[in-house]
């Protein structure tokens, strides 16, 4: 267990690289394909997209062929799409491979959370997301350096995907240990006894619009903040745009900090505690930013809605065996996922939409507005026993 855990840890550094690549690297590669700046959102609609569909069929996948088999077919399908977005020549090539770099996102997003909430303690969930959040942030990193010594956006997408097809040498030789996991879908035999409710049953589950709800808000509000918080700070607050960026980034400092740190809290709160205390971190945030206080408050601000952002994303997926029992917490976790790239997609372009028409002073208050649904979700989703009434008792592995 000891080895596999090395294999997640590193899987989901491995993960976090490539989805800071395009914002990174599109300056470098429109201009080549003839294309407007503003035809990156298409490729992201494309990847967001598969994404989704990939993570509600991720149950029916899981249960034919196990979460290691998936894990490593999806992975797959990520340094194949990454190789050939670094060879494309054309706008219409890069759509193409933005296909499978979506599908296999969205699977072994849904498969590896759910294996963690499953058989590891919250603190693991925690940490593993802030080595996500390592991955994505050596992605631009990895890419400016390969961008400089060879001047070509291609050898970004190149050199990832040679750390992700080492990721699948790396898989294959692990496939064993995943089918001696006791009580996993990928131990042998166990995926043809466990019967799935289909996501038509599955919504009918209690809590389960809840949760969706709760995914849904957290991401719309967590993509909002980075995509417009630059904007408000100069168009709104008279910020120096390169100021502005930089005290954006103490937002995605908070979350990365945040993610370790949560990780040892878990130790000690519940995952209910651990969710309250980053809602109200979130809407102290708020307040500092939406209210006229010196610039050193903007910052905070910021920061602490990073901070805030922190555990509540890997809580939530943590409590999810919890709260619908682990037999269906696979197919639970697929249309979570499903559902949090939705408010990622959609949530961040209607506050453009919104702004545009009313004044970017609208953002805080649109934060606001996401935030409070989210705490009136996640209240219904604790208002009776977490537990559903044939749930399973978890398994957390000890290390």
């Amino acid at each position: 267990m000891a080895v596999l855990s090395v294999i997640i840890y590193v899987a989901f550094i491995s993960l976090g690289l490539p989805d800071s690549l395009l914002g990174s690297s599109w300056p470098s590669m429109y201009g080549g394909f003839g294309v407007h700046v503003s035809y990156a959102g298409f490729i992201s609609m494309i990847i967001a997209g598969g994404t989704i569909v990939s993570s509600l069929f991720s149950d029916t996948l899981i249960r034919k062929i196990g979460t290691g088999s998936v894990t490593l077919v999806s992975v797959a399908m990520t340094a194949f799409a990454l190789l050939g977005i670094s060879f494309s020549n054309s706008f219409m090539m890069v759509c193409l491979f933005a296909v499978p770099l979506g599908l296999g996102a969205g699977s072994v997003d849904a498969a590896l959370n759910n294996f963690v909430a499953v058989h590891y303690k919250a603190s693991h969930m925690n940490w593993i997301h802030g080595f996500w959040g390592i991955g994505a942030s050596l992605g631009p990193i990895l890419l400016a350096y390969l961008l400089g010594k060879t001047g070509m956006w291609e050898s970004g997408y190149r050199g990832v995907s040679i750390i992700q097809f080492a990721l699948v040498a790396v898989l294959i030789a692990s496939l064993p240990l995943w089918k001696r996991v006791p009580g996993s879908v990928s131990a042998e035999g166990n995926a043809e006894e466990r019967k799935s409710a289909g996501i038509p049953g599955l919504l009918r589950l209690p809590k389960a619009k809840s949760t969706m709800i709760s995914f849904f808000c957290y991401c719309g509000l967590e993509t909002t903040t980075g995509l417009w918080g630059s904007t408000y700070l100069v168009v709104v607050r008279n910020v120096p745009a390169d100021r502005a960026a930089g005290w954006i980034s103490l937002f995605y400092i908070g979350i990365t900090l945040g993610r370790f740190l949560s990780g040892f809290l878990s130790m000690k709160l519940t995952q209910k505690n651990m969710i309250r205390l980053g809602q109200l971190c979130i809407a102290l945030g708020i307040l500092c930013i939406v209210i006229p206080l010196p610039e050193a408050a903007l910052t905070a601000g910021f920061f602490l809605i990073g901070l805030g952002c922190a555990p509540i994303y890997p809580s939530l997926l943590h409590e999810t065996p919890n709260t619908f029992g682990t037999e269906q917490s696979q197919g639970v976790m697929g249309i979570q996922m499903a559902c949090a790239y939705i408010g990622t997609t959609f949530m961040p372009p209607l506050f453009g939409v919104l702004g545009a028409r009313t004044g970017y002073g609208l953002f805080p208050f649109y934060l606001g507005a996401l935030l409070i649904v989210m705490i009136l979700a996640v209240h219904l989703i604790y208002r009776k026993n977490r537990k559903a009434p044939n749930a399973e008792p978890q398994t957390a592995a000890g290390i």
